[in-house]
C-alpha cells in the first residue's frame, strides 16, 4: 500500500489543504500552538518547491474567543458578527506566523455567488495562480459576513473542493480532528477501523461517513466523504487525515499511512464540466425519458427536446438545470440553449420542429454535450 501512496503523491505539486474549525480550536478558542505547527510545515513544503494553497475555517470560533461568548451561535446575525470579529484576528495569527517562516500571506473571501459567474471564477483563478507565482500563500474562507443560504458553499469542504479545481490542484489535503474516514463512527464503536485506502466510491463507503460534529465543527465526515468524491471526480487524489498530529503534512508527502487516500477515479470530468456539475445551482428540472436518458448516460450525447417530458422551474437561456429520469434520480446537469417557457413549447417534438413552433431556431439542441454534467455516478441525488 506504500508503493500505491509513493507513486499517487510522486508527481504532486501544486498543494491544496484544507484545515476544519476542530482542528484550530483549543479549549478556550484558536490554538495558536497548532497553527503555529502547520504553519511551519506548510513552510517547509514551499521551501521544497512545493505550492501551497490554504482553505481554512475558524473565523467564527475566533470571534467568538475575542468576545468571550461561550456555547453555540443561535442565529445567522450572531454567526456573520463574530466571522466579522473573527476573521481579521484569524488572519493576523496565520500572517504572524507565515511571517515568521519568511512567507507573506494573501486573504481571499468568497461566496458562492463568486464562483457561479463564470467571468468571476476565471478572475480568481488567475489571481490565485499570480499570488502563487509571486511566493505569496492564498489563505481562503468563506466570506461568513455577507453569505446567506443563497450564496453558502454549506461547509468550507465544499468550497475547498471547488477550490481545488479552480487551481488544477495535484493533491487535496483535508485536516480534521479526525484520524480518518473509518468504517464506523469511532465516538460510537470501539471496534471501529480506519480506512487507509478507497479505490472507488461504494455504498458501504459513503454510509460510513457519519454527519456527526464536533462541538465548533460544522461538516462532519460525510461532507469530507463528498469533497473527496468531487476531487477525484477530475483526477485530484485526496487525504483525510488528523491535522492534531506531527509531522502530518510531511509524513503524508513522505507516503506514510496517515489518513484514508481517496484515489482518482477512472471517468473523470473537464474542469468546465465540473464547475457546471458541483459549483452552479440549478435553477430548474428537466424529466426526461429513457431513450434519452440512454443517449446522455452511454453514448454521450446532447439533450434534444424529444426527449424531454416535462419541466419544471423558472429558468432563462444559459441557466444551469438537472436533468432527471421518470423516477426521479438526478442524471445530469447542463446550460440550457431555451428558457423554461419555450422548453415547455418544444417538449418532446423533433429538432426540426423548433422554429415552427417557436419562429426562431438558434440550436438543434436544449443542452450540448459540451456544457452537459453527469453526476449520476458521481454523487447520485446530492447535485
Amino acid at each position: 500500500m506504500e508503493n500505491i501512496r509513493q507513486e499517487t503523491l510522486a508527481h504532486a505539486k501544486k498543494i491544496l489543504i484544507k484545515v476544519g474549525s476542530a482542528v484550530l480550536t483549543g479549549s478556550d478558542g484558536l490554538d495558536i500552538k497548532i497553527i503555529d505547527s502547520l504553519v511551519q510545515e506548510m513552510s517547509d513544503l514551499v521551501r521544497q518547491g512545493y505550492s501551497v494553497v490554504l482553505v481554512t475555517s475558524g473565523a467564527i470560533v475566533s470571534g467568538k474567543q475575542r468576545m468571550n461568548i461561550t456555547g453555540k451561535l443561535k442565529s445567522m446575525p450572531e454567526k456573520q458578527a463574530a466571522a466579522a470579529i473573527g476573521q481579521g484576528r484569524l488572519m493576523r495569527v496565520y500572517a504572524k506566523s507565515f511571517e515568521k517562516n519568511g512567507h507573506y500571506v494573501a486573504q481571499i473571501l468568497l461566496t458562492l455567488s463568486d464562483l457561479s459567474d463564470r467571468q468571476r471564477y476565471l478572475n480568481i483563478r488567475n489571481t490565485l495562480s499570480t499570488l502563487t507565482e509571486w511566493g505569496a500563500i492564498p489563505i481562503i474562507n468563506e466570506n461568513d459576513t455577507v453569505a446567506v443560504d443563497e450564496i453558502k458553499f454549506g461547509e468550507n469542504d465544499n468550497l475547498a473542493a471547488m477550490i481545488a479545481n479552480i487551481i488544477e490542484a495535484d493533491l487535496f489535503i483535508n485536516l480534521t480532528s479526525t484520524d480518518g474516514l473509518y468504517d464506523g463512527n469511532p465516538a460510537q464503536f470501539k471496534k471501529a477501523k480506519l480506512i487507509p485506502l478507497v479505490r472507488e466510491f461504494t455504498e458501504e463507503i459513503e454510509s460510513a461517513a457519519t454527519e456527526d460534529t464536533s462541538s465548533s465543527g460544522t461538516g462532519g465526515m460525510k461532507s469530507k466523504v463528498l469533497a473527496a468524491k468531487k476531487v477525484t471526480s477530475i483526477g485530484i487524489p485526496c487525504i483525510i487525515a488528523s491535522g492534531k498530529k506531527k509531522k502530518v503534512l510531511a509524513d503524508i508527502m513522505a507516503g506514510k499511512q496517515i489518513g484514508t487516500l481517496f484515489l482518482p477515479m477512472a471517468d473523470r470530468l473537464n474542469s468546465k464540466k465540473y464547475w457546471i456539475a458541483f459549483t452552479l445551482r440549478p435553477r430548474g428540472k428537466l424529466i426526461i425519458d429513457d431513450g434519452a436518458k440512454k443517449a446522455l448516460l452511454e453514448k454521450g450525447k446532447s439533450l434534444l427536446p424529444s426527449g424531454i417530458i416535462d419541466v419544471e422551474g423558472d429558468f432563462d437561456l444559459g441557466d444551469p438545470v438537472s436533468c432527471v429520469s421518470r423516477e426521479g434520480t438526478i442524471l445530469a446537469k447542463g446550460l440550457v440553449n431555451f428558457s423554461s417557457a419555450e422548453i415547455s413549447k418544444i417538449k418532446g417534438l423533433k429538432t426540426s420542429q423548433i422554429s415552427q413552433v417557436l419562429g426562431h431556431k438558434d440550436y438543434d439542441e436544449v443542452i450540448h454535450r459540451d456544457n452537459l454534467a453527469i453526476t449520476k455516478q458521481n454523487l447520485k441525488n446530492k447535485i
